[in-house]
């Protein structure tokens, strides 16, 4: 019987002992959650020997956050951004599309307004790698015109609704501008310098606490 005794009070114990350790694992957060947000715009295309065209924007970033305070982290991760516009140059009249991946490092914030509303914000540098480039003129079409990497600018402003602990949707504004030059490459019939400049995009959010 006293063995009995000492086996039941152990196994409460262990219980009790279990059960705070649960409630522990409950109520701790996570000091990463997820952030991926889109959405469409345009940009202008700036020339140093040719004139300026606008070009239309879809563009996605999927990045992972790491609080080092309550409304402040760090994030970085990839983005996407497709491009497409009509200019014109010395060799005519020409269709641009272009696709880069994006690498951003970036200083977030998150501040709640309301119940369940928050703000999320962020910005910082990337480096952007042309991934796809291609100019379609009358009469013939050139791929990879411009390649390499350059260097640029971004923010952005997301208004989030908490629908539940671990999951927020919301809309998004998110701008971005190159502050160093693509070049062509050799043997092109196009030689100039490029960047992109006063893109604008407006989007959703969504927000994941792991």
């Amino acid at each position: 019987m006293k063995k009995l005794n000492v086996m039941l009070l152990a196994l409460a114990l262990f219980a009790a002992i279990g059960a705070q350790a649960q409630d522990n694992m409950e109520t701790k957060t996570s000091k990463f959650n997820i952030i991926a947000f889109g959405g469409i715009g345009y940009g202008i295309m700036d020339n140093d020997n040719a004139p300026n065209y606008n070009m239309n924007s879809n563009t996605g970033d999927l990045l992972l956050n790491y609080r080092i305070h309550s409304k402040f982290g760090i994030a970085t991760g990839v983005g996407f951004n497709q491009l497409s516009g009509n200019g014109f140059n010395t060799v005519g009249n020409f269709y641009h599309e272009r696709m880069l991946v994006r690498i951003p490092l970036l200083l977030t914030f998150n501040k709640e307004v309301a119940d369940k509303f928050s703000i999320i914000g962020h910005l910082g540098p990337y480096a952007q790698n042309v991934f796809k480039d291609e100019y379609t003129f009358n009469t013939a079409k050139i791929e990879d015109v411009y390649d390499g990497w350059n260097f640029g600018f971004q923010l952005g402003l997301g208004f989030v609704y908490q629908i539940e602990p671990h999951f927020g949707v919301g809309i998004n504004y998110t701008g971005q501008s190159d502050f160093t030059q693509l070049e062509t490459r050799n043997n092109q019939v196009i030689s100039d310098e490029q960047k992109l400049k006063n893109m604008n995009t407006f989007g959703l959010i969504l927000q994941f606490n792991l």
